[in-house]
């Protein structure tokens, strides 16, 4: 049910007071730079916050694309998932490139990515948690060992009891990071699962933006300006204002929670 009293007057699309849940889902033309600011979505998340409300931002091509994984990722958050594992009945193995990525792309809301080190559980020799690392610079002179945590996520509709914990352990014990970053989606997270594993909190970062084209979000790495000047576009005009002239409009999101884990080794 829809709420307008918790944020004097501005709506919040679903509240569950039960668990100070708030949803939106958010249209991306009307959700756009066209219609609202770069900082709409953080404001209305921090606005919540401050009310002690949980706001989850669904943008539309993730419920049209990725459906199965939002409403797990909803039922894990009202502890309604249906399968519940504990990580200490799992077994922990190195995951292949090509499952990795199978994997992400079926159970995590971002997808896949690039990544050096991928630790999965498995559970009666399914894949059921993946953890993946990439970075890492050792050198014999004892130089820095930093690693950033990718991805992390479970089988869809599948809580796994531990697992983080049990992944992340693992590398810490076998790969000895002298450091590890990390980012929380604010439209999904507050952070919790990195304060578990004892990372700390370093700041907030500035909202992310994407372009929405075929009503899709499409990141802005494809649409840097050296590679619009080589289609041709205008070089005394900057990337924004080449996309706005072809009705191509950013939609920004909440920004990230920048983590950061050191320990130092013996």
């Amino acid at each position: 049910v829809g709420d307008r009293n918790i944020l004097n007057g501005k709506e919040i699309d679903v509240l569950i007071p039960d668990f100070n849940i708030g949803i939106e889902f958010n249209g991306l033309y009307w959700h756009c730079e066209k219609f609202v600011g770069k900082d709409y979505h953080l404001n209305k998340t921090n606005m919540c916050e401050s009310k002690g409300i949980h706001l989850i931002h669904i943008f539309e091509d993730e419920w049209v694309k990725n459906k199965d994984i939002v409403k797990s990722r909803l039922k894990n958050l009202f502890k309604l998932n249906d399968n519940r594992v504990y990580g200490r009945k799992c077994v922990i193995k190195d995951v292949s490139p090509k499952d990795k990525t199978k994997f992400l792309k079926d159970n995590h809301i971002q997808g896949t990515i690039g990544s050096k080190v991928n630790l999965g559980l498995y559970y009666n020799n399914e894949l059921v948690s993946i953890m993946t690392f990439g970075g890492g610079r050792v050198v014999m002179n004892g130089s820095k060992n930093e690693w950033e945590l990718l991805r992390f996520c479970n089988k869809v509709n599948h809580s796994v009891i531990g697992g983080a914990s049990k992944l992340f352990k693992h590398f810490i014990k076998n790969y000895k990071p002298k450091q590890i970053i990390s980012y929380a989606d604010r439209r999904w997270s507050q952070g919790n699962l990195y304060n578990q594993l004892g990372f700390n909190k370093t700041h907030n970062s500035n909202p992310n933006y994407f372009y929405v084209i075929n009503n899709n979000r499409e990141h802005r790495f494809k649409y840097r300006k050296n590679l619009l000047l080589k289609e041709g576009f205008d070089k005394n005009k900057t990337e924004r204002e080449i996309m706005n002239d072809r009705k191509i409009y950013r939609i920004y999101d909440c920004g990230n929670i920048v983590f950061n884990y050191s320990e130092n080794y013996v």
